[in-house]
């Protein structure tokens, strides 16, 4: 009897450990070591960490300092509070042109780097216009060439982007190609499977309100070898 029990409470243990270990939201696992790249107010990360659960090895990153974080972002304060109970690691001040030379993420590898909807900043022209869009691709390039030297073996760089004219004219495959990554899968981006997740502007006085995502996509690469 005492046996049974035993082995009952065993299975009981292994079923819950299976669980926390699995723990998902969309392509996001509570196994995976992962890098977020360009946080605005920081409710991206503070999503996947609800939804992975404490100890989650998540690293969120932004641009902005803490303090310019205050200003811009009305929600930034509530969600890094949220990261920090989690016991996720944040950096603020760091360039995604040169991120694997910044001295806590050198020699750190990732199993997935996202970096949702990357922009260069607002222009006083249209987003079609040509020099505006080398502005974004050099944006997107750098970030790409510094991503794949930060991948764990099998690790994926993500890519949240819109698809539509004239976000498409920046060659988002291509780009990842120059720099030495092959496109794994383009999958439809939908905002309501990140429960809390509110896209920003993130530059100009408007930095705090949200932009209509339209048709866009997650873009996920892997190294090619």
């Amino acid at each position: 009897m005492e046996d049974c029990m035993e082995m009952e409470l065993n299975l009981d243990l292994l079923s819950l450990e299976t669980n926390n270990a699995g723990k998902r939201i969309k392509h996001y696992s509570s196994s995976h070591k992962i890098l977020l790249v360009g946080e605005g107010d920081f409710s991206f990360a503070a999503c996947l960490g609800r939804s992975l659960g404490p100890g989650v090895n998540l690293v969120a990153t932004s641009l902005d300092s803490k303090e310019t974080l205050q200003y811009k972002y009305s929600g930034a304060m509530a969600n890094l509070i949220v990261l920090e109970e989690l016991g996720c690691t944040i950096i603020h001040g760091v360039d995604c042109g040169s991120m694997s030379q910044h001295e806590d993420l050198r020699f750190n590898f990732f199993d997935r780097i996202v970096y949702n909807f990357p922009h260069a900043g607002f222009f006083f022209c249209s987003e079609n216009t040509s020099f505006v869009i080398e502005y974004h691709k050099e944006l997107v390039s750098g970030f790409l060439r510094n991503a794949v030297h930060m991948l764990t073996e099998n690790g994926e760089v993500h890519i949240t982007h819109k698809t539509s004219h004239p976000f498409n004219k920046w060659g988002i495959v291509e780009l990842a190609n120059a720099a030495g990554l092959r496109l794994l899968a383009e999958v439809p981006f939908w905002l309501w499977d990140y429960p809390g997740y509110a896209n920003k502007r993130g530059d100009g006085r408007r930095s705090d309100e949200s932009f209509p995502v339209g048709a866009c996509s997650t873009f996920k690469f892997k190294r090619i070898i």
